[in-house]
């Protein structure tokens, strides 16, 4: 009986010693840099179009905090759409911002987004082919999940560009490498 109590409490002690370090593997939003990929659905909404595109970005960022991140994005066009002989693509985006983390105990950490996008577009038609660039204030919200120490997956909504009646929306999917 003796014995049973002693290897019982033994496991008991050695179990809460691993304990902080498994819980910590999947605690959300450490400080510290990253890097990853972005699907994203894109819907283009304005000037006679309601387009819906597909565009592939990286990023590359830091957790300064485990509130408040930074980060910049670099992407381009893959799905392109045609509307009315109207071939609408995305050329490519980058832009720069910041996040505000709920960093917290669990795998999941809900984040705020805001920042600047520049996003080109380009339309093609008979008549020929015309590109347009522009940049406006972009916010968001979306979750990133830890799936290990050092791979996290995300989903995201971001409003990317709204002025003169046009809007930019995407809903992103993504996996992000932690560092």
């Amino acid at each position: 009986m003796t014995k049973n109590i002693s290897a019982i409490m033994a496991i008991s002690v050695l179990g809460v010693w691993a304990a902080p370090s498994y819980a910590d593997m999947y605690k959300s939003s450490d400080v510290g840099l990253y890097a990853g990929g972005n699907y994203t659905f894109v819907n283009v909404d304005g000037n006679g179009f309601d387009a819906d595109l597909g565009t592939l970005s990286g990023k590359v960022g830091a957790n300064v905090t485990p509130f408040l991140g930074l980060e910049a994005r670099a992407g381009f066009g893959v799905d392109d759409d045609t509307q009315n002989g109207v071939e609408l693509s995305a050329d490519n985006f980058f832009g720069g911002y910041a996040t505000l983390n709920l960093a917290n105990e669990s795998p999941a950490t809900p984040y705020a987004i805001f920042g600047f996008t520049r996003y080109e577009l380009e339309a093609q038609s008979f008549f020929g082919t015309v590109s347009d660039s522009e940049s406006d204030f972009s916010y968001g919200l979306g979750v990133n999940l830890a799936l290990s120490e050092e791979l996290s997956g995300n989903i995201e909504y971001m409003r990317y560009f709204d002025k003169d009646d046009v809007t930019i929306d995407g809903i992103g999917l993504g996996l992000t490498v932690n560092f």
